[in-house]
């Protein structure tokens, strides 16, 4: 005993076609108000990569610039560039030949009270701490130290201005 579609009336057949224009609506309102709600954190969690791809960018220039001081046993200076609204620049040189040089965000800076420090061949470096901010003023400040022994480490922390 199979019913079929055919005996149905007309109206029942056309009833049950698709969604109500009512229905779209409010599946769309609900949609935006989700991604209203999650767009400031996904704006958020974009400034805190940039500012940690700058961090790991800033230690791999700096432990290079350790390294090349002690293999070539002679002075290395390291120096950054924000260079305003172009990606920043990380310098690594010896005698005025460039070693190696690095760019950064243009979204991120590197702030500290010297734009450049010595890496010496004994083993030794000017102390020194930076601290790397992003454009987003809500994104999380990192800093990376430097001591007169030449650690350098990284950790949270600093105030950007």
């Amino acid at each position: 005993m199979n019913a079929s579609t055919n005996s149905l009336p007309i109206s029942l057949r056309m009833s049950s076609s698709g969604f109500t224009l009512i229905e779209l609506m409010v599946t769309i309102a609900v949609l935006a108000i989700i991604v209203s709600i999650a767009a400031p954190n996904i704006s958020n969690q974009l400034a805190n990569q940039r500012a940690k791809s700058t961090t790991a960018t800033l230690l791999n220039a700096l432990k290079e610039a350790k390294v090349e001081s002690v293999i070539r046993r002679q002075d290395i200076t390291f120096s950054y560039n924000n260079n305003g609204a172009n990606a920043g620049t990380i310098v690594i040189e010896s005698d005025s030949e460039t070693i190696a040089t690095y760019q950064y965000d243009a979204n991120s800076t590197i702030k500290s009270t010297a734009s450049q420090i010595e890496f010496k061949s004994s083993k030794t470096a000017d102390a020194m701490v930076y601290t790397i901010c992003d454009s987003n003023d809500y994104a999380s400040p990192r800093q990376v130290i430097i001591t007169a022994v030449a650690n350098i480490s990284s950790q949270l922390g600093g105030s950007c201005p």
